[in-house]
């Protein structure tokens, strides 16, 4: 443990000197006898608390390693001293995201040989990946003129999962691969949702065959049956398939616009950790790319095991500051399935970001926007702009007058969507998860009246 002296002893120090250069300067014998007795003290003190230097003894062990946001995540702190310690400070050394949950550190008194288990809590503010069990123990001694720090570095990582709603709609893809999954393919085949009934063709099991269907319509062809359709021919079921579909989530990370509802950035990575989980119940295949001044991808994946690779990468998501540009040609072909559906979750800030996405459409992909507003009023800071001058105060007036503005070119870049036949939606605070997704759904629909 590394010593130094407290503020007791500055104290003692300053007010012997003080005694004791008054009486030179005064010429005044009892002041200096005044200031002799703290001079004593501070000596005696420091040389009693150099000699009985304490072995102390801390671990840290934290009670789980993965939580949601807002929970406390238990901590126990166990100490040792191999001497009698008159006072032992505890506080905590926490990073940004987490908080004491209630007071910040404690303070004991340790007997020789006694070992004290101390229970902490810490509050998770933010989601991301945090290393936690950092100390700082203080142990008190030489009349507390002395004291002895030792620094416990964090070892343990805890994963900060956004708390994600609970999503009932989800918006359906166009497409889906020739896996089975929980979705309704538009083709016909085995499968158990209903798509229409024809006549027997050969080939066709007899377990398709629609009893009750043969017994209505079986006395007469169909109208449009097929040529070797006849009278008393039994009728058969057609179905649409179960069909797994993939799903990329498209983050758009080159910006994070915060105020006082919340970063742009953190919205948008809880909505993918619903959107996700409620996508791999459906049995769905799920990507997500992270794309900014540094692109991380993950490829498709179902089941579990995929949930926590994708929420893994979803606690990785950082906003890197980076001028240079970028295309979607930075994203490997197989993070973006032929026929996925790309939902997209952007502040619409970054020129980067917005052709990224023009260019997704013009390549094809299925594509729906959802714009994550930024909860300020005023535009944000230009990208490249620097100095005190880059976010200055503006009077009232001009504030105003510059968020309609900024409002209008946000609508006006969100209709330049929809003319492309791109389904987008504004998600403005307080406005659910789950409201944004029926929206978006509702949107798809128009847009596909206008997709060329």
């Amino acid at each position: 443990m590394t010593p130094h002296t407290s503020a007791r002893a500055g104290a003692f120090a300053a007010l012997a000197a003080a005694g004791m250069l008054a009486a030179l300067l005064l010429g005044r014998p009892e002041l200096a006898a005044l200031a002799a007795p703290f001079a004593l003290a501070l000596t005696a003190g420091l040389a009693a608390g150099e000699r009985a230097a304490p072995r102390l003894e801390a671990a840290v062990e934290v009670g789980q390693d993965r939580a949601l946001t807002g929970d406390v995540v238990p901590l126990r702190v166990t100490l040792r001293a191999d001497a009698p310690v008159e006072q032992v400070d505890v506080v905590l050394a926490l990073p940004a995201g987490l908080a004491p949950a209630g007071a910040a550190g404690v303070a004991v008194r340790l007997a020789a040989g006694e070992g004290r288990v101390l229970e902490l809590g810490v509050r998770c503010e933010r989601w991301g990946v945090h290393r936690v069990g950092g100390l700082v123990v203080r142990a008190g001694g030489g009349w507390r003129l002395l004291a002895w720090e030792r620094r416990l570095e964090p070892e343990a990582r805890l994963k900060v999962l956004p708390r994600a709603e609970e999503l009932r709609d989800l918006v359906r893809p166009l497409g889906t691969t020739a896996t089975s999954g929980g979705g309704v393919a538009r083709a016909r085949g085995e499968g158990i949702e209903f798509a229409d009934v024809r006549p027997f063709l050969p080939g066709d099991r007899p377990r398709s065959v629609n009893w009750r269907a043969t017994a209505r319509l079986g006395a007469r062809p169909a109208a449009g049956a097929t040529p070797g359709a006849a009278a008393g021919d039994p009728w058969v079921t057609e179905r649409h398939p179960e069909r797994a579909r993939d799903v990329v989530l498209f983050l758009d990370t080159f910006e994070d616009v915060g105020g006082a509802g919340g970063s742009t950035l953190d919205r948008a990575v809880a909505a993918a950790a619903a959107i996700a989980a409620a996508y791999l119940r459906e049995r769905d295949r799920v990507g997500v790319v992270s794309f900014g001044g540094f692109v991380r991808w993950l490829a498709p994946v179902s089941g579990m095991t995929g949930l926590y690779r994708l929420l893994d990468t979803l606690l990785e998501t950082r906003v890197h500051a980076n001028v240079a540009w970028k295309d979607v040609r930075r994203v490997p072909a197989r993070a973006l399935p032929p026929h996925a559906l790309v939902i997209a979750l952007t502040p619409l800030v970054d020129t980067r970001g917005v052709a990224a996405l023009l260019d997704l459409r013009a390549r094809g992909h299925d594509l729906a926007v959802i714009d994550v507003e930024p909860p300020a009023t005023a535009p944000p800071a230009r990208p490249g702009r620097r100095g005190p001058g880059a976010r200055r105060a503006l009077p009232a007036r001009t504030r105003a007058l510059a968020g309609r503005v900024w409002a209008l070119e946000r609508a006006a870049l969100r209709h330049r969507y929809q003319r492309l036949g791109v389904a987008v939606v504004a998600w403005r605070e307080p406005m659910p998860a789950g409201q944004v997704l029926l929206e978006l759904e509702a949107s798809r629909h128009r847009a596909a009246a206008l997709r060329p």
